[in-house]
């Protein structure tokens, strides 16, 4: 959201546009950490409805109904939410056409819209303020001002114009802004302004703040005209002046009633006019605030000796040269330093330059160096770098540097103090970054160390299809065995968080990574190497194939049996049993695939560890015989063998603790639909019993959600009928009343019982 000032004398004369400031220190952990405001949700809700909501012209544009009305400054937030979500366009702009909006504050900040959108919808309010920074070429300032000058209103009271970055074409040559009579701000930071611009700009009446960076601008004399009302002057890179530095002085010395003035500059272009200024005992007697960052030269003898001069002086932009330094800077009361010498002064120029890309990078890279070490969480900070970023998608030294402050500001147990909004909105930006520079392997090695951070990757919001996309496209890239590691971990939790439409959908790198993750399994098998890496490896496999068909049926092409048979006859320890087990389950699941674990090998090692002392061990060997024996077909040549093992499996079930008792959950399930078949198998109680103790198991220990899933996917009736079918086994009819029972207990506690509760 843009925040646009009210009526009256604007901050914005003393200080530059860019310099506005979000709240720091705990403001903005308040700000992120509190809900979204009632308004701002309403509005999010109607942009994203807005076809829904609204009827359609005749010409395809959008139009309100007849009788909705909007107060001006809910309008003003409606505009400005449009904007930012990037929904502003001429099918949508014509919402405000008419009379049902009043609009004052505007911003169409990037947007995509035609010259006649934008008269038609905007050009008849009466607006006081305009921001078209950056606006789509097929928007013009020429055209910008012919409408705005089509409402005699607008020409009299508009105070605030902001065209930053917006086009020109080239048969225009001189702006005609002299209609503007009511204009007290105007910005064409960025814009092909002429000298000729500026003398036309001078003379409107009212004008006492103007920022002409980084224009064609070659001549400043014009200034003298408006000389007597001018407050704020900005001219930082303005690279075409052909006037002498005592020509430019000169000018600079007549503008008496400047508050604000703007000469910093590149640092690479080595200006010494600041130094110039700092010599001048008769200039700028009223100045408030001097920005020369990035001037050569400068000293701090010289900018204390100048502030001391004009003691009203309350800020001094000093980033990017060798001032800012002494113990004058830390101690001077009421200034405010832009600059690089410690964290607050950085912290000032990222919240000033935030639109300026050469001091972005050169404040990320002082942020860098000052918050290697840091041990204190500082929310503030991390927001000014994730503006940093959103301000400046595609520059990648700024982009670059600000992922490698991101991972300062939130490593290890720092991100625990970041509010999970502010976290989100970083991550999300690193992605971005991500597809802006995909070939740029250092940025993309920064994205994935800070996913290897467990606060972001299990408890905060971001698009996790896109980010287990790059982390196995990267796992396949035969990084470095560190990197590999963090990439193997990554996926391993990143597997769990995506639905199975969503495994399904990643098909190649899906493939792919099931590939390398078992070429890893196969190359620490054969090496004996029962490190991290192989565990995490061993874990990924386990949760990419929960519930993917296809994932499973990858393990099986590329010979993933033959590797696990091999890791089972090398390794004892049941950390790494479990895990392999774990992974069969999800095969045997899998009907078209389960026939293909049925081999000897695979029998007869499940068959053995089904008699583990480990019960998650024992556990997962019964639910692969469970799955491999509910069908009699494939066994039909080995039905003697098929018996022994359901015997084998009943007894072992006996001999559990009951399924109820006080241990930790053994695994977790996404769904109970892979029970249900064991479940309706009443011919088969030994099946039957593993599946009933395995849901009764998970139920006792997590009845929130377990219960909740026995209602959504229709199982209560499965286990109604176990109860009171008369040939089914008394321990199975036990487990299934007591499931029943608790299941009551938790929605007569908890809520009220669901609509299929009466068979209860």
């Amino acid at each position: 959201m843009v925040h646009f000032l009210h009526p009256g004398l604007s901050p914005r004369t003393i200080v530059p546009p860019d310099a506005q400031k979000d709240d720091l220190g705990c403001g903005v952990a308040q700000e992120e950490a509190s809900p979204y405001s009632l308004v701002n949700i309403c509005l999010n809700v109607l942009v994203a409805n807005l076809e829904k909501l609204c009827s359609e012209r005749s010409d395809g544009t959008l139009c309100l109904p007849e009788h909705w009305s909007f107060p001006q400054e809910l309008a003003d937030q409606f505009v400005g939410v449009m904007t930012w979500q990037g929904k502003l366009t001429d099918r949508t702009a014509s919402i405000f056409r008419g009379n049902q909006m009043k609009l004052k504050l505007v911003s169409i900040q990037k947007a995509k819209i035609s010259t006649a959108a934008f008269i038609q919808a905007f050009c008849h309010h009466r607006l006081i303020e305009l921001d078209a920074t950056a606006v789509h070429t097929d928007l013009s300032i020429p055209d910008i001002l012919h409408g705005l000058c089509s409402n005699s209103w607008i020409q009299q009271n508009l105070r605030c114009l902001l065209l930053d970055s917006a086009s020109i074409p080239r048969n225009s040559r001189l702006l005609f802004f002299g209609q503007l009579t009511g204009l007290r701000i105007l910005s064409v930071f960025s814009v092909c302004f002429h000298s000729e611009d500026l003398a036309d700009v001078s003379q409107l009446p009212r004008l006492e703040s103007l920022d002409i960076s980084n224009t064609l601008v070659t001549n400043i004399s014009a200034l003298l005209t408006c000389k007597d009302r001018l407050r704020s002057l900005t001219m930082h890179y303005l690279k075409c002046l052909t006037m002498t530095k005592p020509q430019i002085l000169a000018v600079i010395r007549e503008l008496k009633c400047l508050l604000h003035l703007d000469i910093s500059d590149h640092r690479q272009l080595k200006s010494d006019l600041a130094f110039h200024l700092l010599q001048q005992k008769d200039i700028l007697p009223n100045i408030v605030s001097l920005d020369i960052s990035g001037g050569s030269c400068i000293t701090d003898e010289a900018v204390e000796l100048f502030i001391q001069q004009r003691p009203a002086m309350q800020f001094v932009g000093l980033l990017a040269t060798d001032a800012g330094y002494s113990e004058f800077f830390a101690t001077a009361q009421d200034l405010r330093v832009a600059g690089g010498a410690n964290m607050s002064q950085i912290s000032e120029a990222l919240s000033r330059y935030r639109n300026r890309s050469c001091f972005m990078k050169e404040a990320l890279y002082r942020l860098f160096a000052e918050t290697f070490a840091t041990q204190v969480a500082m929310p503030a900070i991390l927001k000014l770098v994730a503006i940093g970023m959103r301000n400046h998608p595609l520059d990648l030294p700024v982009q670059f540097t600000a992922s490698a402050c991101a991972l300062n500001l939130t490593r290890q147990d720092l991100a625990r103090g970041m509010p999970v909004r502010l976290l989100s909105e970083v991550t999300c930006l690193l992605f971005k970054a991500l597809k802006n520079f995909p070939h740029y392997q250092q940025l993309q090695k920064n994205c994935l160390l800070s996913l290897t951070n467990s606060r972001i990757l299990v408890d905060v919001p971001f698009d996790r299809f896109d980010a287990a996309k790059f982390v196995m496209r990267w796992l396949c890239k035969h990084e470095n065995p560190k990197m590999q590691t963090m990439a193997v971990s990554i996926t391993s939790i990143l597997a769990l968080q995506l639905s199975p439409e969503q495994t399904a959908q990643l098909k190649e790198e899906l493939f792919m990574a099931v590939k390398e993750l078992l070429a890893i399994v196969k190359q620490k098998t054969t090496e004996n190497l029962d490190d991290v890496t192989f565990l995490f490896t061993l874990k990924a496999l386990w949760n990419l194939t929960d519930e993917s068909p296809a994932a499973c049926k990858h393990v099986i092409e590329n010979q993933g049996l033959a590797i696990f048979i091999q890791v089972l006859e090398t390794f004892s320890e049941s950390t790494i049993q479990s895990k392999v087990l774990g992974l069969l389950n999800n095969i045997a699941e899998v009907r078209e695939l389960s026939s293909k674990l049925m081999t000897e090998d695979v029998v007869k090692h499940v068959s053995s560890l089904l008699h583990s002392k480990e019960l998650e061990v024992s556990y997962l060997a019964a639910g692969i015989i469970a799955h491999l024996t509910s069908d009699k077909q494939p066994w039909i040549s080995h039905d003697l063998q098929r018996r022994a093992l359901l015997q084998d499996l009943y007894t072992t079930i006996q001999n559990w603790p009951s399924s109820s008792c006080k241990m930790t959950a053994l695994v977790t399930y996404r769904s109970f639909k892979a029970f249900f078949p064991l479940l309706g198998n009443v011919s088969r109680p030994e099946v039957q019993l593993w599946a009933l103790w395995a849901m009764y198991h998970v139920c006792s220990k997590n009845p929130s959600k377990y219960c909740k899933m026995l209602v959504e996917e229709e199982g209560l009736q499965l286990l109604c009928d176990i109860q009171k079918h008369s040939e089914a086994d008394p321990q199975a009819q036990h487990i299934a009343a007591s499931l029943l029972d608790d299941f009551r207990m938790h929605f007569m506690n908890y809520r009220r019982p669901p609509l299929c509760m009466p068979f209860l």
